[in-house]
């Protein structure tokens, strides 16, 4: 059974020990999302065009 003063104590110790990220490391995450966003979107689109080229080519 979950005792709710423990998980409230758990929940206000981790708000403590969690600190707010400084302008340069949110700039470097903001830029590796956006980079594997675009590898993602990149190779989606990659497959689509190479399957649309084959079944254009086939008919």
């Amino acid at each position: 059974m979950v005792n709710p003063r423990q998980l409230l104590k758990d929940m206000v110790n981790t708000i403590k020990l969690a600190k707010k990220s400084d302008k340069d490391d949110y700039m470097q995450h903001l830029r590796l999302v956006l980079l594997g966003i675009a590898t993602v979107g990149t190779i989606g689109f990659i497959i689509q065009f190479v399957f649309s080229v084959i079944n254009f080519g086939h008919r």
